[in-house]
C-alpha cells in the first residue's frame, strides 16, 4: 500500500488533490496543456502514477482531466517519430505495459472529463468507467499509423473494442478525427458538456458514487475492469513488440525488407 502524502507531489505532469476520498487528477505540462513524450516525461510518469493511486486505499473514486483547452497533445508528425534503438524501446515497452495495466489495476471507479482534442493517447480517458467530454472535444490517434508507427500500444486494443472493430480499424488506418458528438453517438462517451460544467458534473458523479458501501463500489470496479484486463495480459506485450520492431527498423532508414 502507499499514502497520498508519499506521492501527490511526485509528479512533474500530473498535479493530484483529494477530498473526503474523491481523489482529482489533473494533466498539464507547466501548468498548461499536456504534452506528450515517449521516454521520460508523461509516458513514464503515468505509468508509476496510476500505480501509486492503485495501491492507495484511501482513493475511493478518480477524476482524471486535463489542462486549459487540449486534453493532450500536439498533433504527432515526423519530428515526433518515436526513433531508437532497442535498449530505447525496451523503456518504451515496459513503461507502454504499466500504464495500461496501472490504470486498469485502480480498484475505484474512474471518471474522465475530456476537456478538448486528445491527439495523443485518447484512450487513457476513454478506458474510464464514466466518460464526459466538452463540446469541442476531438479524438484522433495520430502518434501511430499516420507517422508511420504501428498502432500497438493499446490503441489496436481499445478503440476497436469500444468503436466497432471495422470503425476502429479505419479511425487507426486513416487517421481519422471524430468530434465529441459523433463519439457521443458511437457510445464512447456518455455526455458531452460546456468545458466549464465538466469538473462540476464529475464531481457530481463522484460524490453520488460515494453513496454506495466501499466493497460495492471496489468490487463493481473490478467486475467492470476484468475482462479488460484479460485482453491487455494476453495481446498488449506482443503489440509492443511489434510496435518497437517496426520502429526501430525505421531508425535505421533504410526503405523496405528482403525475404533473402
Amino acid at each position: 500500500m502507499t499514502e497520498f502524502e508519499q506521492y501527490k507531489d511526485s509528479y512533474k505532469s500530473i498535479r493530484m488533490e483529494r477530498r473526503d476520498g474523491i481523489l482529482q487528477m489533473t494533466f498539464h505540462s507547466e501548468g498548461g496543456p499536456l504534452i506528450w513524450g515517449h521516454v521520460g516525461g508523461p509516458h513514464a510518469e503515468f505509468a508509476h502514477a496510476f500505480g501509486d493511486v492503485a495501491r492507495d486505499p484511501g482513493n475511493q473514486v478518480v477524476i482524471m482531466t486535463g489542462t486549459g483547452d487540449i486534453f493532450s497533445g500536439p498533433p504527432a508528425d515526423k519530428t515526433t517519430f518515436p526513433r531508437g534503438d532497442a535498449d530505447n524501446w525496451e523503456i518504451i515497452r515496459f513503461n507502454g505495459m504499466q500504464l495500461t495495466t496501472n490504470l486498469l489495476e485502480i480498484p475505484a471507479p474512474v471518471i474522465s472529463c475530456i476537456n478538448g482534442p486528445a491527439y495523443r493517447h485518447a484512450e487513457i480517458p476513454l478506458l474510464a468507467d464514466i466518460v464526459l467530454a466538452s463540446d469541442d472535444t476531438v479524438v484522433q490517434d495520430s502518434a501511430h499509423f499516420p507517422n508511420r508507427t504501428v498502432p500497438g500500444d493499446g490503441v489496436n486494443l481499445f478503440f476497436p473494442l469500444l468503436m466497432g472493430w471495422t470503425r476502429g480499424r479505419y479511425f487507426l488506418l486513416t487517421g481519422q478525427t471524430i468530434d465529441a458528438h459523433e463519439m457521443k453517438n458511437l457510445g464512447l462517451v456518455n455526455e458531452v458538456l460546456p468545458r466549464e460544467d465538466l469538473l462540476p458534473r464529475a464531481w457530481e458523479h463522484a460524490e453520488k458514487l460515494m453513496e454506495q458501501s466501499p466493497l460495492v463500489r471496489r468490487y463493481t470496479r473490478l467486475t467492470l475492469t476484468m475482462p479488460l484486463k484479460s485482453m491487455v495480459h494476453q495481446y498488449l506485450g506482443h503489440g509492443l513488440a511489434l510496435e518497437g520492431l517496426a520502429a526501430v527498423h525505421e531508425s535505421t532508414g533504410r526503405v523496405g525488407y528482403s525475404w533473402e
